[in-house]
């Protein structure tokens, strides 16, 4: 699912407009019917509603939703904001509709004073003052009205966003300004602000309503952000032929762990191997030698000549990808090894953890890596690659940036992971929930990243399936054992169960 710009979408309800054709007055109505019908399902007739209209468009969907939210008998207060004495068209032709209608309890215009109603637990409140378009953040009158409605009892539903909210970039944004809405009913897409963790508190519950822009516009529009939606991801899974082995099913190369994080080595190769990996191999320090062989009998253990850390890059000739990071550690002779080992190898590349952190600490070297290496940030580590970021549209900027500078596949890890590619899209990830914030996620990540690469996935494509699968692990086993005992080994339980779904 794409996701769209300000601009584009009112270049798509423009485009809507012409080629349906339908008038931009039918096409508001149609938005208002969808609203009407969503808050209906939620709210009894006996809910008193408040509802606040801006000037523009977005007041014209309130007034809409208003009229006919009192044709199904609810009892309706309305207040249009027209401080400067001028409305959209559609917005006026809403306002005159509403005055036919005399449905509602109360229509007020506000022109100058306004006296603020009073808020009970009881109502709920249709939050139509500003949609998509704004740019800057509400000041005066609007901040003070917004205040007032997040400090009430009353619940609150918002028309496209929360108004005060921008459809990108809030990193300047007055928070206090923002209305923190109890459901957003958003139009046709997603909004690019709905994906970063500081807005969710304005959004509330979120559902996107189907308005029916047009399907050949959408189709027609180049997003540079988009939802991995399963629909993709089942025609990339790749098949087993009947008369496979395990030396056509991928030689897989995990360097992972030092002593005292052999945990994440185990984590990473048990991964690998539930991801369809024929052969998979750990290269960790010799005291792990004991705990690999006992905990991942299936796996290959080749050791370090140090007792504690990995030293020395290894010849990766007969491997198809390689995994490296998981509980590295950040000795400087782990590093030097680090850039030997990423400049030698020639097969894929996950680089994961410590071996991000010590890029970080050796930023030169990042001129030297080769061209489609994967990463995979938590935003800590990002942050040490790439410096401080004020919010997550920064974040997500920077990190866009440095796979275009890199020409590598970043994946910044979160609620939605976003793979951002080489030529500068970016692909969030809807799978997943929060009871994977825990300790050895990334290195389940690692390790079926790495699995699908072997097995001769292209990166993007390993990207894409491995962040899904991840994410959907993650989601059946919390649905068997609840988010709050999640731990990471449950994700590697669950991923036949994940390969099984998408598969049948």
């Amino acid at each position: 699912m794409k996701i769209f710009t300000s601009a584009q979408i009112r270049e798509l309800d423009q485009y809507t407009i012409d080629h349906e054709p339908i008038k931009s007055i039918d096409l508001m109505e149609r938005t208002a019917k969808a609203v009407m019908r969503a808050i209906c399902e939620q709210w009894a007739t006996t809910t008193p509603i408040i509802v606040f209209a801006g000037p523009g468009n977005n007041g014209g969907d309130a007034l809409a939703v208003a009229r006919l939210l009192a044709e199904a008998n609810y009892l309706v207060s309305v207040y249009l904001f027209n401080i400067h004495g001028h409305l959209s068209a559609d917005c006026a032709t809403n306002r005159q509709r509403l005055r036919d209608c005399r449905l509602v309890k109360a229509f007020t215009e506000v022109t100058q004073e306004f006296d603020p109603p009073q808020l009970e637990s009881n109502m709920l409140v249709v939050d139509g003052l500003f949609g998509s378009g704004i740019n800057k953040p509400l000041n005066g009158g609007f901040s003070s009205l917004v205040k007032y409605i997040n400090a009430s009892p009353s619940r609150v539903v918002s028309i496209d966003l929360p108004s005060g909210l921008m459809c990108e970039d809030n990193t300047y944004n007055i928070r206090s300004n923002i209305i923190m809405a109890d459901l957003t009913l958003t139009l046709q897409q997603p909004k690019l602000a709905f994906f970063f963790p500081e807005n969710q508190p304005y959004i509330g519950k979120l559902r996107v309503l189907d308005i029916r822009i047009s399907a050949e516009g959408i189709r027609k529009t180049d997003a540079q952000y988009n939802i991995i939606e399963e629909t993709e991801i089942r025609p990339l899974l790749m098949g087993r032929d009947s008369y496979a082995h395990k030396g056509s099913m991928g030689n897989a190369l995990l360097i992972a762990g030092s002593y005292g994080m052999a945990g994440a080595a185990v984590l990473a190769a048990k991964a690998c191997l539930r991801s369809g990996a024929g052969k998979v191999t750990v290269h960790s320090p010799r005291r792990n030698n004991m705990i690999l062989q006992i905990s991942v009998p299936e796996a290959i253990v080749q050791l370090d000549s140090e007792d504690t850390i990995f030293s020395e890059a290894v010849d990766t000739e007969e491997y198809n990808a390689l995994g490296i990071g998981p509980g590295l550690g950040q000795n400087e002779t782990t590093a030097i090894a680090l850039i030997a080992q990423l400049r030698r190898t020639q097969c894929p590349i996950v680089a994961d953890a410590d071996a991000l952190n010590m890029l970080a600490n050796h930023r030169a070297w990042l001129m030297q890596l080769p061209k489609e290496i994967i990463f995979t940030p938590h935003p800590k580590e990002f942050d040490r690659l790439e410096g401080h970021s004020a919010d997550s549209y920064e974040r997500l900027t920077k990190a866009r940036e440095m796979a275009e500078r890199q020409q590598a596949y970043v994946i910044l890890k979160g609620h939605y992971s976003a793979l951002c590619c080489p030529d500068g899209h970016v692909m969030f990830n809807n799978t997943g929930n929060a009871g994977m914030a825990t300790a050895g996620s990334g290195d389940v990540l690692t390790g079926i990243i790495t699995a699908l690469l072997a097995r001769g996935y292209g990166r993007k494509e390993a990207c894409m399936v491995g962040m899904y699968l991840h994410g959907l692990a993650g989601d059946i086993a919390a649905r068997h054992l609840g988010q709050e005992s999640l731990i990471a080994s449950d994700l590697i339980q669950y991923l036949p169960e994940a390969f099984k779904r998408l598969n049948d």
